[in-house]
């Protein structure tokens, strides 16, 4: 499991003119799913996002977490994460978890980030997807478990 943390002062998510997702303060957070990623791996991910320090304390340090700040998620699967490219001039997607097997880890990355946080904004699985955001740093940082 893959996911790509973007401190953001705001984000959104837009599907054929529509917004469906929209959060202020806090993270944006593509994902991307591997065919070994399990329930396990959703849960570990889960406790390294929400406890991962990347938000500045009073001496300007990174020492709190998007808990600490109350802050806000917005969840975007993102397949092409887990895009092989290593030789070639066009990726391959053989390291990425098939969709049918993806969309329910997405799922349930949502519902546990849900139980132990709050409920977060979310993208479409399988949507075309325009993904805007300010990224306040820029602090951007890629997770794996």
């Amino acid at each position: 499991m893959i996911c790509l943390i973007q401190r953001v002062t705001q984000g959104q998510v837009d599907i054929a003119g529509e917004t469906v997702g929209k959060i202020r303060s806090g993270l944006v957070v593509l994902t991307g799913f591997q065919p070994q990623d399990t329930m396990e791996t959703v849960q570990k991910m889960t406790h390294k996002l929400l406890h991962y320090r990347l938000f500045a304390d009073d001496n300007d340090k990174m020492n709190l977490n998007v808990q600490q700040v109350n802050g806000e998620l917005l969840l975007v699967p993102q397949f092409t994460l887990a895009a092989d490219t290593r030789s070639g001039l066009r990726p391959s997607f053989s390291r990425s978890m098939p969709p049918q097997q993806a969309e329910p880890l997405f799922d349930d990355f949502v519902a546990a980030v849900t139980q132990a946080y709050q409920a977060p904004q979310t993208g479409r699985f399988g949507a075309d997807m325009q993904v805007s955001l300010t990224n306040n740093g820029p602090v951007t940082f890629w997770l794996e478990v």
